[in-house]
């Protein structure tokens, strides 16, 4: 049996594979086991921060694995303590609880958002309301966070205390509101599953309004958005904003899975003792990796990301089959006349690696992809799409 076969025979069918199986990269660029050329705007969907096989990123993560691979977290580790001084001293946030995914660092979001209101409220005071067509998660708790009713079945029971709101919908989320007992709002700046949605400016601002008025915690779900990919180190520093619980998970650590959640000065000391912990969280070797690729995310570098996502924009704005672009940074939606897997499968045979999100056309590609390999790649979408 070959590759394909042997998968479907031993691995859980959870996957609607490509017909692609990846045998080495570097950069940007990456090798079948036939020796095709693949140019990567999916990025392993926003995880390969650096692209394939980063030589620093590497370095880090093995000087790391030949000193300490894992430890518990009833110790101290330098690489832990390291990364979240530097995600506070980059962010303006307190303190941050690692985990080892983006489904892990909502959950602790969520726990710590429920946790406040309890302290100060009671236990009847615990609806957090999201956004229809968010995604956060495949848990059962992140799966009732996820305002997508095709995402409700065959699991249940779910987790109760969730309503959904329209996005862009002030009128909607003061009346929500107003009916429930809420503790915090959750949402994402730019739905990346649901479509590559960007929320409106003024709405988002309204938004962390009305959580200040209602001593709400405004929670902001940056695993897909954050680490440099809208072109700032997090979405919500295009906004204006302050949020109370950041997290973020995918491009953190390049490669390796890693989550972490970010809390403000007010809910720095929500969780204590016993309130949560992760076996794995804040290993090591991930956060030798995480504080490679963090320091690395410098002005220069979100600079050249909003750079090359103009770029892109401004080349394939006005083809044929393209309606509409939207996103920030290497987080693009392309809206096109014709099915986006189809687009996505015929780009394969051409040497590109593109992703779907709903009806669109996703490319996320790494944040340092060189010029002449994101002009390959363009020039190959501007045929697939003319």
């Amino acid at each position: 049996m070959n590759i394909f076969e042997e998968d479907k025979k031993y691995i859980v069918n959870t996957y609607k594979r490509f017909p692609l199986a990846l045998i080495r990269g570097t950069g940007a660029v990456a090798y079948d086991e036939n020796g095709k050329k693949y140019i990567d705007l999916g990025a392993g969907i926003a995880v390969n921060t650096f692209g394939f096989s980063d030589s620093e990123w590497v370095k880090a993560v093995s000087d790391q694995l030949s000193v300490l691979q894992h430890t518990s977290n009833l110790y101290y580790t330098k690489p832990q303590v390291a990364l979240a001084k530097m995600l506070c001293e980059r962010t303006g946030m307190s303190k941050v609880f690692f985990s080892n995914s983006g489904a892990e660092a909502n959950e602790c979001a969520i726990k710590g958002a429920r946790k406040y209101s309890s302290d100060r409220y009671g236990d009847d005071r615990k609806v957090i309301i999201t956004l229809k067509n968010s995604f956060h998660g495949r848990t059962i708790t992140t799966l009732s966070a996820t305002g997508q009713e095709s995402f409700h079945q065959h699991f249940g029971p779910f987790t109760d205390g969730f309503v959904h709101a329209e996005a862009n919908n002030i009128k909607e989320m003061r009346q929500l509101i107003s009916r429930h007992p809420c503790c915090a709002l959750f949402i994402e700046l730019i739905q990346g599953e649901g479509g590559v949605n960007v929320l409106d400016t003024n709405y988002v601002k309204e938004l962390a309004e009305l959580a200040r008025e209602n001593d709400l915690l405004l929670i902001i779900d940056e695993v897909q958005t954050g680490n440099g990919r809208t072109g700032t180190l997090f979405a919500y520093q295009n906004y204006g904003i302050s949020p109370d619980i950041v997290t973020t998970a995918k491009g953190l650590c390049g490669g390796l899975p890693f989550g972490a959640t970010l809390f403000s000065k007010k809910v720095s000391d929500v969780l204590s003792f016993g309130d949560h912990g992760s076996t794995f969280g804040g290993n090591p070797v991930c956060a030798a990796g995480a504080l490679n690729i963090l320091s690395r995310i410098d002005d220069a570098l979100l600079a050249d990301v909003r750079r090359k996502g103009e770029y892109i924009r401004s080349e394939l704005i006005n083809l044929p089959k393209v309606k509409s672009i939207s996103g920030m940074g290497l987080l693009l939606g392309i809206k096109t006349v014709e099915n986006a897997a189809d687009l996505v499968a015929r780009g394969l045979e051409r040497g590109i690696i593109m992703l779907t999100a709903k009806n669109k056309l996703r490319l996320l590609p790494p944040l340092n992809i060189s010029d002449s390999d994101l002009s390959e790649a363009v020039s190959i979408l501007k045929e697939l799409l003319s």
